[in-house]
């Protein structure tokens, strides 16, 4: 296994229409979750990955159950709770400049996974343990889920990549703060946006809070900066990766995870880092031009002409 990863995945609800979901009539139904986002991202480039999760013995959980794993994604981790739903959210678009999310997950199927159901041979035979803040903020229990996880990888010297993927509304400030630097002390490879950087270590540049990110005890950081690219620190190497350019962004839900799949990526390939924050940046930007999350996550083919095809106007990145 190249990858595992842990978190809930939810079926997302958005309106065929844009503007207030409070007038819509008609909606599309997919599932959605930065966890599986980054694991199919992976299973489309070839690479074999395995998704640690609950859902709901309901509809919507089997309908995630089916959508993940014919991505091709290892899905024999995932269990049922009988007694828990699926998480949902739901996602209306104003205008190109203006989306808003709205979660219902308080008490889901995924919410309560357990240290108990955590199997210690299968993220020991991984390469890679991906995590996300967003699990830990999901109950005490989930909490417990990540460090316990955090402690197999350890211990069998598998490399932790986490993304701070910040959720604000589901925990206090500071315990937030506190959590996501506690992990991003025990990761190999850290990758926050550059306002998750700011919102841990002040208001400073992407430099700046690479450097703490690695005096805090990671060894890679990628500070991620939209459209502008990515800064990465990896040893005496540091520098900055300049984004790609796209006609026009359709949705940039789901480009992080699809930046952190590309990394991933590249680093199962054996490239040199900045070149694996290259390919990052690459799928990232073609994420945003397709509406959805994994939609746009591209195959070895498409990611190749992409970059083919921005090579005319590509500066030094």
């Amino acid at each position: 296994m190249d990858v595992v990863s842990i978190g809930e995945t939810m079926v997302l609800f958005s309106p065929e229409l844009n503007g207030a979901i409070r007038y819509a009539d008609r909606f599309s139904a997919r599932c959605a979750g930065a966890e599986s986002n980054t694991l199919i991202g992976l299973a489309r480039l070839g690479h074999k990955t395995g998704w640690i999760s609950k859902v709901g013995k309901d509809e919507l959980g089997e309908m995630i159950l089916k959508a993940v794993r014919g991505e091709g994604v290892d899905t024999s981790k995932v269990q049922y709770d009988l007694e828990a739903p699926t998480g949902i959210f739901f996602k209306g678009v104003m205008n190109e400049r203006d989306t808003r999310v709205y979660y219902y997950r308080k008490g889901s199927a995924a919410s309560r996974l357990g240290i108990a159901e955590l199997d210690e041979g299968y993220i020991a035979q991984a390469k890679y343990l991906h995590l996300t803040g967003i699990t830990p903020a999901l109950s005490k229990s989930c909490y417990e889920v990540i460090f316990r996880a955090i402690e197999i990888a350890k211990e069998h010297h598998v490399k932790i990549v986490f993304d701070p993927n910040i959720r604000y509304k589901l925990w206090d400030s500071s315990y937030a703060k506190k959590t996501i630097l506690k992990i991003s002390s025990l990761a190999d490879i850290v990758l926050p946006g550059l306002n998750e950087g700011r919102f841990i270590f002040g208001d400073q540049p992407a430099e700046k809070i690479a450097e703490a990110f690695i005096e805090n005890g990671a060894s890679q950081v990628i500070v991620k900066l939209g459209a502008k690219g990515a800064y990465y620190i990896d040893g005496n190497d540091r520098g900055m990766v300049s984004g790609f350019k796209v006609g026009r962004v359709v949705d940039p839900v789901g480009a992080g995870d699809g930046f952190t799949a590309g990394v991933l990526s590249g680093l199962l390939d054996g490239v040199g880092f900045r070149e694996a924050v290259i390919r990052g940046a690459a799928i990232g930007a073609i994420v945003v031009t397709a509406n959805g999350d994994i939609e746009g996550l591209p195959d070895r083919e498409t990611l190749e002409r992409f970059i083919r095809s921005s090579a005319d106007n590509e500066i030094d990145r």
